[in-house]
């Protein structure tokens, strides 16, 4: 990779363009500052999604790390269409990683999300379609498969200040054993594990691909067992 193409880490001006974008949410705004978006926020998440796919493939293969809009990089506009919200661009950037042979909305993968004054980074899957949430639950009726998920978990929220995503429900729902340990893990239908924080020097150097990375490898293992599980459906 080219000197110029290296990712340096993100541009203090990435944070002031979202910042202005909040209170100029319209289109002859950002049309006056596409500029500052293509080399303050696009072109730096770019080699950033390059930088971080590099990290992520060597921990775990078959991760999709794709530099393009709509790929890994989340494009800005916003589709309004069925919202009474009719603001015209997104004030927060999302970079996914997710993993391959799965599409991209459907599959488990790891997360960042910047959106002034904070980063949120996140792993896991935001929403499981029908056929994989029927295998989850098949999968917890087990005890010992639900131990070794409440394991997994466990250590990931002892890590550090880290909380579990994705519950829907309030209680068990009919035919499951709520008798189980574990069946407050029945109460979701994503499953994701995040940590956010206010943004941290490190976004504005190289050192961001290393600080993020660290937080993705203590989370990746529910990312794994996700993967075994939506491979077993497949």
């Amino acid at each position: 990779m080219k000197d110029k193409e290296r990712f340096e880490g993100f541009p203090k001006e990435c944070v002031g363009f979202f910042r202005a974008l909040v209170k100029n949410n319209n289109r002859i705004w950002f049309e006056n500052h596409r500029e500052d978006y293509q080399n303050f926020v696009k072109k730096p998440a770019e080699q950033f999604v390059v930088g971080m796919g590099a990290m992520l493939k060597k921990l775990i293969p078959g991760i999709i790390a794709d530099p393009r809009t709509n790929k890994s990089l989340f494009r800005i506009n916003r589709d309004t269409r069925f919202s009474e919200d009719k603001s015209p661009y997104k004030t927060h950037m999302g970079i996914y990683f997710w993993q391959a042979p799965f599409t991209k909305m459907e599959s488990t993968g790891f997360y960042f999300h910047l959106e002034p004054p904070n980063l949120m980074l996140a792993a896991g899957i935001y929403m499981m379609q029908k056929p994989v949430l029927s295998l989850y639950r098949r999968t917890l009726s087990d005890e010992e498969q639900g131990a070794n998920l409440m394991k997994i978990i466990n250590r990931i929220l002892r890590a550090g200040d880290y909380e579990l995503g994705g519950k829907t429900y309030k209680k068990v729902p009919y035919g499951l054993d709520a008798a189980l340990k574990h069946s407050e893990l029945f109460l979701y239908s994503g499953l994701h594990t995040h940590i956010e924080m206010k943004i941290p020097p490190q976004f504005y150097t190289h050192e961001c691909v290393d600080f993020c990375f660290k937080h993705f490898k203590i989370m990746s293992p529910l990312h794994l067992w996700l993967t075994k599980l939506m491979r077993r459906e497949s």
